[in-house]
Formats: C-alpha cells, structure tokens, sequence
C-alpha cells in the first residue's frame, strides 16, 4: 500500500483514500514519522474498509451503462429548463433571494450555494424522481438562511419538506448509482 505524507501548517491529522488505492495522510508539520505511524496503525481497519469499498465500487463502474457527452448534453438542457423554475417556486416559499443558476454535470455533487447566492446543481438530477429533486433545490436555497448543516439549517429544510429525510436517504443510497453513470 503506498502511502503519501503531506506535512502542512494544519493542526489535525487527515486520512485519504484515493481512487488509485494509495493512502494520503496530511499532518501538522511538527507530528513526528512515529505518531504518524502511530495514528495509521490505529487507523488500519478505517483505511482497509474504505480500499475495499473502493475496489467494490470499480468493480461496480465496470457494469454501469456510462452516460455519452449526448445524453449528459440533453439532460442538462432538461436541468436548465425545470430546476429554475422549482428554484423560483421554492425561493418565494422560503423567503430568500439567489442569485445565478448554473447547471454542472459533477461527479460528486447534487448542488451547491456560493457565498453569494449563485446556486450550481448537477445535470444527473434529471435522472432522480421530482421529490428529490425539490429536495436538493430546497436543501441550496436553505443555505442563503444558514450556510452550514447545522440543527437550525436543517429545521429550515424542515419546514418547506417534512419529510426530507426521505429524499436524503434517497440520494445516499441511490445516488451513488446515478453518480457512476459520469465518468
């Protein structure tokens, strides 16, 4: 297993997995080679789960019928024809304010909010069903409120979807299919 150290002027330990199955640790620059060892050691069952996962997701990806560069193109043409629409509707409902709308096709997001306002959402949410959907845009315009996930940001999403958590698990369950179609 290779193992890569990046030494930097943060102050915890982080631990990576990368794709490639090589392992990424970044560290303070005064942890010493022994507690960085230390901490790999107590770390090992966290590390070798997550190769595991990941050859299980490659081995996954080999099966899963890739989207082309057509089929991503007419499904972010869908995107920008519904989603700000729903994030107009949403946005009077909740009482915020945006600013522009980009469609992306991402490999590992839904949405996101900027600091100012500007809300990106991923093209492959076309592929999702409609609540989960309103989901993501109801979950980027409660960020123009709270811009964290903190208990009040998630009260916000609340009281626009009581039953969000519906659509959370939704997307973390179904979602990473849907993401693997992106290459």
């Amino acid at each position: 297993m290779e193992i890569k150290i990046i030494k930097s002027s943060r102050k915890t330990v982080s631990i990576q997995v990368n794709p490639d199955l090589s392992v990424m640790v970044k560290a303070p620059r005064y942890a010493t080679k022994k507690e960085i060892e230390r901490i790999l050691v107590e770390k090992e069952n966290w590390i070798l789960k997550h190769i595991e996962k990941i050859r299980q997701q490659q081995a996954v990806l080999d099966t899963v019928d890739q989207l082309t560069m057509e089929e991503i193109r007419e499904l972010a043409d869908k995107a920008m024809a519904d989603i700000p629409k729903r994030v107009a509707s949403f946005a009077k409902q909740i009482g915020v304010t945006y600013g522009r709308i980009t469609i992306r096709n991402q490999k590992t997001r839904w949405g996101s909010c900027s600091s100012k306002g500007n809300l990106n959402f991923n093209c492959l949410l076309m592929l999702a069903p409609e609540k989960v959907i309103d989901y993501v845009v109801v979950h980027e315009l409660c960020h123009r409120k709270e811009m964290n996930h903190s208990k009040a940001f998630w009260q916000e999403v609340e009281k626009v979807l009581p039953d969000y958590k519906i659509y959370r698990k939704w997307l973390k369950e179904e979602g990473t299919g849907i993401m693997m179609r992106m290459r």
